[in-house]
């Protein structure tokens, strides 16, 4: 029996999203609504996906509508807190004939667009998540509501190396102008794939009204009676289309000075809204099937799937780790230190817990600052309308602080955030394992010592884990869970359960310096220094990774760490690995200076090299090009991941992609950084031979 195609494989594996109609009279005499529930029959943790069969089940029911006379009126919903979500992209990834893309896009038109098509109007009731495909569901439809309740909606597929490939980068401009669409298709998937929450939706023009849930879809039906009755008339702006062109350019220029013309799909987004500016309904969608096809058979959308799978389900079931049933029970968390770091800490865990927090430092004036961080913090929210009064009082409560360890007595978990000192860290962890019981996990927050050196000369060792975050820590997902030479399982399965609880992507690493992130992007920078100190211009240097569209150029990256704690990084690396690890003795210079950038703005604004700075690098005579310096930065990247991998740092090649998107905030298109490494050679220079990450082995050729 000969194996089965991919695309026969994808269409076996789809969970069909099941597109089924009732009829029900509206109110005020409005006549009767037929109402279309699209739903995969999975509970909310897996949201309905469109595939052929759930396409073709859309198709139907709309066959059924459209054969239905005494109808006023079609409605379209979803499962309890479920919309859509748009195609199956773990289908979409095993297809490999252009030709089966292209009439998967083409069916999605054409199933869609009827709504917008019907001889009565068409309502969408945005009951929960709407993405990608579900958001353009919604928008082939006359009206749109919305759940207060709903906990996002996007378009997406730019992040992913597409373009909205079923009407919306024809639809949202005619519907809310360029500059508004723009904002949904290019600006908010290019900020770590922002999602419009229900205001943002209602603001942008994207959905026309807003209903609580409790009883969303009663009063949206009651809304579109009104609306069928004519008591209410839903206006609509035509775009000005005399300024369209003109957005588009500022547009495209940002995106050139993020991007770099690095991935192809912001830029076809922004010829497919260009064009919408006099194209008909068809001729938009065709160019969307055309645009569509040539990118799902592209390297970004394959890597970038391979990250998405990383995302969605690795991220939650991490590799390696205890039973949950040996985790401690947490009911008090101390944190050492006040400092910057500390505060946020304490404010993630007061959120996300609930439980009693105590912070300590070394002085009453320094414990004051930490908490008056966190009250600052909730009354924020509070100012907001993110958060109530009452919940924000509870939580305010439960912070205090002390200049005395012995306030962690009754503490179940205590969480270390003072300066990166081994010997600082071990007196820490002495004073603290002085005060509490025996079963209280000891965490550091270190970003490159060893766990295992702070746990010597304790009782209880086995009770030490790495704990490490990442800055911003309400907004950087990763959670780097670092297990010592004598952590034990009911240790380790308690930190993991506490990462879980706050909200963090926890991986599981090995106590080796730097762990992973910090330890890929400490080799990265020096290497790039390093070409500055041997001569290198600093801008051709900081410039020379543009083209694989990192979130920000190294020196940003310097500038945001901190060259004080990136150089103290740099050290310890070092004296680990001193082959390898570059020290500069310019930014020695410049740390002790006290600089915290390499730029600085000029007259006009923009930003230039300090001259300052550039003072006190001490340069060489061997410059190298823009492209030297990236083949070096990269290969020295994709040394050290096959290191990592070879002395167990992580389980697998998966997790060093996951930390580098969920830690670095690499581009989803680069699939982490392996897949990239394959792409690009990097791999094969340096190490020999390839990472071949599953689900993007074929693309390195």
């Amino acid at each position: 029996m000969s194996a089965q195609s991919p695309e026969a494989t994808a269409a076996a594996e789809e969970v069909v999203t099941h597109a089924r109609v009732r009829t029900l009279e509206m109110p005020d005499g409005a006549g009767r609504m037929a109402l279309i529930t699209v739903d995969n029959g999975r509970d909310h943790t897996r949201p309905s996906t469109f595939g052929l069969g759930g396409l073709t089940s859309l198709d139907e029911a709309l066959d059924a509508v459209a054969a239905m006379t005494d109808i006023t009126a079609i409605g379209v919903t979803g499962k309890p807190f479920i919309f859509a979500v748009g195609a199956d992209l773990s289908a979409i990834g095993k297809v490999t004939d252009a030709a089966v893309i292209r009439q998967f896009a083409e069916l999605g038109h054409n199933v869609m667009r009827r709504l917008g098509e019907m001889d009565v109007p068409t309502f969408a009731f945005v009951n929960g998540a709407a993405m990608g495909g579900g958001t353009e569901l919604a928008l082939h439809c006359d009206y749109r509501t919305m759940s207060y309740g709903a906990a996002a909606m996007s378009l997406p597929e730019v992040f992913l190396g597409l373009i909205p490939g079923w009407g919306g980068a024809w639809l949202l401009p005619n519907l809310i102008g360029p500059a508004n669409a723009l904002e949904v298709i290019i600006s908010n998937p290019l900020q770590m794939n922002k999602q419009m929450k229900p205001k943002d939706a209602l603001r942008l023009g994207v959905v026309d009204v807003l209903f609580e849930p409790a009883d969303f879809l009663e009063e949206s039906i009651r809304w579109a009676a009104a609306v069928v009755r004519g008591a209410i008339e839903v206006p609509r702006t035509e775009p000005d289309r005399d300024s369209w062109d003109m957005i588009i350019d500022i547009a495209r220029g940002m995106v050139d000075d993020r991007l770099h013309g690095c991935t192809p799909a912001p830029y076809v987004a922004l010829d497919l809204v260009r064009a919408a500016k006099t194209a008909t309904r068809d001729e938009g969608f065709a160019a969307e099937d055309e645009a569509l096809t040539r990118l799902v058979m592209g390297d970004d959308l394959r890597a970038s799937i391979y990250s998405f799978d990383l995302v969605q389900k690795r991220a939650k079931r991490p590799v390696g780790v205890p039973d949950k049933s040996l985790a401690r029970k947490v009911t008090k968390v101390g944190i050492v230190g006040a400092g910057l770091m500390a505060s946020q800490l304490a404010l993630t865990f007061v959120r996300r817990l609930e439980v009693p927090i105590v912070m300590t430092d070394l002085d009453a004036e320094r414990v004051e600052k930490g908490l008056a961080y966190v009250r600052d913090d909730l009354a924020g929210q509070v100012a907001k309308g993110r958060m109530s009064q009452d919940k924000a009082n509870r939580l305010t409560a439960l912070v205090t602080g002390d200049t005395s360890k012995a306030a962690f007595a009754d503490a179940d978990f205590v969480l270390e955030a003072v300066f990166e000192n081994l010997e600082v860290k071990k007196q820490v962890f002495a004073e603290v394992e002085a005060v509490v019981s025996e079963t209280c996990v000891l965490a550091t927050n270190t970003s490159s010592l060893s766990v295992t050196a702070m746990a010597e000369g304790l009782a209880h060792p086995e009770r030490v884990v790495g704990f490490h975050f990442f800055n911003p820590v309400a907004l950087m997902p990763l959670l780097e869970i670092a297990r010592a030479e004598h952590t034990d399982d009911a240790t380790l399965a308690t930190a993991f359960a506490v990462g879980k609880k706050l909200k963090k992507s926890c991986v599981l690493v090995k106590d080796a310096p730097a762990f992973v992130v910090n330890r890929l992007l400490t080799r990265f920078l020096g290497e790039v220094t390093k070409a500055v100190d041997e001569g290198t211009d600093f801008l051709v240097a900081d410039r020379a990774l543009d083209s694989l569209g990192l979130p920000m150029s190294p020196f940003n990256l310097l500038r945001l760490v901190g060259p004080a704690v990136a150089f103290h990084v740099s050290e310890t690396m070092h004296a680990a690995f001193p082959e390898r690890f570059y020290v500069s003795d310019s930014m020695r210079a410049v740390v002790a200076a006290g600089k915290t950038s390499i730029y600085m703005k000029d007259e006009s604004g923009a930003l230039v090299i300090d001259p300052e700075i550039a003072a006190l690098f001490v340069q060489g005579d061997q410059p190298l090009t823009k492209k030297q310096v990236r083949v070096r930065a990269v290969d020295a990247m994709a040394d050290e991941a096959r290191r990592m991998l070879d002395e167990g740092v992580v389980a697998e090649v998966q997790d060093i992609d996951l930390c580098m998107l969920l830690g670095a905030g690499w581009p989803f298109w680069l699939g982490g950084i392996t897949p990239y490494l394959d792409r690009s050679g990097a791999a094969e220079r340096a190490t020999g031979h390839r990472f071949l990450a599953p689900g993007v082995a074929s693309l390195a050729g």
